[in-house]
């Protein structure tokens, strides 16, 4: 069977795997006539042997796996996660896994794990560092089998061990084999040698015919001597321990069960009988013995028992109970030896004392309370405590433990640190994972974990150590893909091989068609289906001759087409070319000139987007956004005419009605009519005059007189003033008035020369009787009694305005008066001053010494106190 054929039928195993370093490369395990050569070389002798009959695959699957890593260039050493080429030196562990390392990194590895273990030694142990090297041992990286020092290997030799430094140049022969029979002795010890050509690995079992018998003895077969123990299937037969019964299962290896036929027997005493297995027909029973020692005088007390009772143990010679005093003759009828009275002197639990209490039955006391001398495990603290009580300080170790990290931390340590049991946590070499053995010094043990590396499909897969997945090529296969494309094209693209990681690209245009029309003319970038995320090889990025258009998975970049763009305001002449996707709205830096809303004026702003109207009025659609706002006022004329303007702003259509109110007073004067303005213009000039009527009697003054007009509230100057019927009393002086009709003192006021308008009211009508003698005394005697009333008046009102000033003035007019203070008055105070201001300095640096003082002290008591606290605690000291 060629190694090809071998591994597309049965892949190896898991277990398998991890004994080899690294498995084969499918990428290089097609038919290769170097590789059945070497595999028909090797496998020949053992196969003759066998006449290829009872060769089982799996007993050579280990040499095939590392035969087809080898040649395929993928075994790795899991030191340094390496290739191992053809020309490397090499060593093989030649335990449990056989597994293949480059020389230096075992050499390396080996002289580390045995100087780190005989420096723990040394530290734990009263040996020398020279002895703990002599006895020092290494282990294997992966399968942790212990070498002694003296096995570190320090040549290089073929996996036989019998050639140093084999041919690398040889491609009939496998890289690090001398090419001859392998020779060694067989795990099974049977005698024979190993017959395949040198290899890795373990040998496979012995295929030597010998004649064996079966498990029972009853059959003899000629078998292969690897696998020459065999059962015949029959009953065993062989006769069991209790020599009555015999085997009844079927013929099996190693010794037969334990007897479970069961029977009726007999206790040790004979008086109870029961069925029990045959395995455990010797017991005893519950009840007692109720026989009699030889003495005659005391029952025997053993229980169920064989044979007779014996000699009472009360007879011979006896003691006291510490052991001083020895007594001879007693009989057995005396219970218990007197106490001698001495000193009981046993040794007490403690294994230093003894018993101080007089010879006494019974134990001694279990705990040992003689106050002793005793120090702590760490020498740190010695005190006086009872002998039972164990002394251990608070200090804690702070020396490092082995792992070379991390303190002790445990109190009282006595200098042998435990080791240390936290997780060491460091990354390994394979970079994936961390160390979880127990912290440690020296380098961390490789990674034990495998990488499966596959196709997507699945069937063709090899296996390698973590660490070395990113330096393997990917196998290849020669089935089609199953995997279906995402991408537009499923139904007519061409199938591919099957592959490692997500699939090719495809090579087809896209013609995926944009919401503008227009078609995608790049290849096509559709989704890829995601590779198998049960594999986590990264397959190499390989250098790409051309440029990717665009990103797989992505969606179709903008369109490229070139089309004429508008400007904003959609003005003719004004278009620009610009590409499809890249459609900026530009301004053609023009005046809008479209009619605004208001419908009086047009916008004025520079080209911006606007309002698009369909054919039918009903139906608008906002393009962009609308023109500026017309914030004019409204310069419509309102009909009818009116001298208010219109409260809205520009507007559209007629201006509403003006409803402001207007003011209009009557004809008179003396009421005041509130009308809307729309209605008062609807009126004629007529209907207002008679609407603005109060229809009561007209407030104004006649323009000759004071008298109001007696008409009703009419429009236009008051009919006949000079006519006025009024009663108006006429005076020539104090003493001489009458009452006249007012039209009559208009005339006399017109014949006089004066005007009647011109006249004031409180001299109209004055002056128009004559005066006689007695009137010119009486004014002088009233013009002199009125000056004294003058006088008298002015002298009582002059100490009103001093009553008059405010207190505060008063007040503060008197302090200035009485404010003269003496320059000796000033000088007392300048004193008084400072007298304060020296006391309260002394008072401050008084406080401030003793203050500081009184710190000192404080500060001094408390470090005496901490003194005797230490000195309690560490007489030593």
């Amino acid at each position: 069977m060629s190694i090809t054929n071998y591994h597309r039928q049965q892949p190896p195993s898991v277990s398998d795997s991890c004994d080899s370093d690294s498995d084969s490369d499918h990428g290089h395990t097609e038919s290769h006539p170097t590789k059945t050569d070497l595999s028909n070389s090797i496998f020949k002798a053992y196969l003759e042997l066998t006449n290829n009959q009872s060769a089982s695959p799996s007993d050579l699957s280990k040499i095939q796996s590392f035969l087809a890593s080898s040649s395929s260039g993928v075994l790795s050493c899991l030191i340094c996660l390496e290739r191992i080429r053809p020309s490397d030196q090499t060593w093989s562990c030649y335990s449990l896994c056989f597994n293949v390392f480059h020389l230096f990194c075992i050499q390396s590895w080996a002289r580390q794990s045995s100087d780190l273990s005989a420096s723990r030694a040394s530290t734990r142990l009263p040996i020398s560092f020279e002895k703990a090297i002599e006895s020092s041992t290494w282990n294997c990286p992966k399968c942790r089998s212990d070498y002694k020092r003296s096995d570190i290997p320090k040549t290089y030799s073929c996996f036989c061990g019998k050639l140093h430094d084999p041919p690398c140049d040889n491609p009939w022969i496998l890289p690090h084999s001398c090419g001859e029979i392998c020779g060694r002795q067989l795990l099974t010890r049977c005698g024979h040698f190993c017959l395949l050509l040198c290899h890795p690995g373990p040998c496979p079992p012995c295929p030597k015919l010998v004649k064996n018998p079966c498990f029972c003895g009853r059959v003899q077969d000629v078998r292969r001597c690897g696998h020459k123990n065999f059962s015949c299937n029959g009953v065993c037969g062989k006769v069991l321990d209790c020599d009555v019964h015999t085997c009844g299962e079927v013929c099996h290896e190693g010794p037969c069960p334990e007897c479970r036929n069961r029977g009726v027997y007999g206790c040790q005493c004979g008086r109870v009988e029961m069925e029990r297995e045959c395995c455990s027909r010797e017991f005893r029973c519950e009840n007692p013995c109720k026989g009699v020692f030889g003495c005659g005088r005391h029952d025997c007390d053993r229980g169920c028992h064989s044979g007779e009772c014996g000699q009472c143990p009360l007879q011979g010679k006896r003691s006291c109970p510490c052991g001083k005093r020895v007594y001879e003759g007693m009989t057995c009828d005396v219970d218990a030896p007197p106490v001698c009275g001495a000193t009981c002197d046993k040794m007490l639990s403690c294994g230093f004392h003894r018993c101080h209490e007089r010879c006494h039955r019974g134990k001694c006391i279990e705990t040992c309370r003689i106050v002793v001398t005793k120090s702590c495990r760490c020498g740190g603290l010695k005190k006086q405590v009872p002998c039972y009580q164990d002394l251990v300080c608070e200090r804690k170790c702070l020396r490092t433990r082995d792992c070379g990290r991390h303190p002790c931390r445990r109190r009282c340590c006595d200098g042998n640190c435990p080791p240390c049991s936290e997780i060491c946590g460091r990354k390994l070499r394979c970079k994936n994972h961390k160390c979880q053995s127990p912290c440690h010094q020296g380098t961390c043990s490789p990674c034990p974990l495998m990488v499966t590396i596959s196709c997507a499909c699945g069937e063709t897969y090899f296996e390698v150590p973590c660490g070395t997945e990113m330096d393997q090529k990917p196998p290849k296969c020669h089935k089609l893909c199953q995997i279906t494309p995402l991408c537009r094209h499923a139904s007519i693209c061409k199938p591919h091989k099957c592959h490692y990681g997500a699939c090719p690209l495809c090579r087809l245009l896209c013609e995926e068609e944009y919401p503008c029309g227009h078609k995608c003319k790049l290849k096509c970038h559709g989704s890829r289906p995601p590779p198998n995320p049960e594999f986590t090889l990264k397959a190499k990025k390989k250098k790409s001759n051309y440029q990717i258009e665009c990103t797989p998975g992505s969606p179709c970049p903008p369109c490229p087409e070139l089309v004429w763009r508008p400007c904003l305001g959609q003005h003719i002449g004004a278009e620009r070319m610009m590409v499809c996707s890249r459609i900026v709205d530009f301004s053609c830096d023009n005046l809008c000139g479209n009619l605004l809303p208001c419908g009086n004026h047009y916008c004025t702003n520079a080209c911006h987007a606007v309002w698009s109207q369909s054919s039918s009025p009903s139906l608008k659609q906002k393009n962009w956004e609308s023109c500026e706002e017309c914030n004019l006022p409204c310069q419509k004329e309102r009909m009818p005419a009116c001298k208010h303007r219109c409260s809205l702003s520009c507007h559209s259509g007629e201006c509403p009605p003006c409803k402001v109110l207007v003011k209009r007073s009557c004809h008179c004067g003396s009421m005041v009519h509130v009308f809307e303005c729309k209605y008062y213009n609807s009126l004629s000039e007529e209907e207002q005059m008679t609407v603005r009527s109060c229809n009561g009697p007209c407030h104004r003054k006649l323009p000759n007189c004071t008298h109001l007009c007696p008409e009703t509230c009419h429009p236009g100057p008051c009919p006949s003033p000079e006519k006025c019927c009024k009663k108006v009393t006429v005076r020539g002086c104090q003493n001489l008035k009458k009452e006249w009709l007012c039209q009559d003192v208009q005339s006399a006021h017109s014949s006089a020369g004066s005007d009647p308008r011109d006249i004031p009211k409180s001299q109209f009508g004055l002056g128009l009787l004559p005066c006689n003698s007695e009137c010119k005394s009486k004014v002088k005697v009233v013009d002199s009694v009125l000056e004294l009333r003058k006088s008298k008046t002015s002298e009582e009102k002059e100490p009103e305005t001093e009553r008059n000033i405010p207190k505060r003035r008063k007040r503060r007019e008197r302090i200035q008066e009485t404010a003269q203070v003496s320059t000796f008055q000033k000088f007392i105070a300048t004193m008084r001053r400072l007298f304060l201001i020296v006391t309260f300095s002394v008072a401050l640096v008084t406080a401030t010494y003793y203050g500081y003082k009184g710190i000192l002290n404080l500060s001094d008591w408390m470090n005496e106190i901490e003194e005797q606290r230490l000195r309690k605690r560490y007489p030593r000291l």
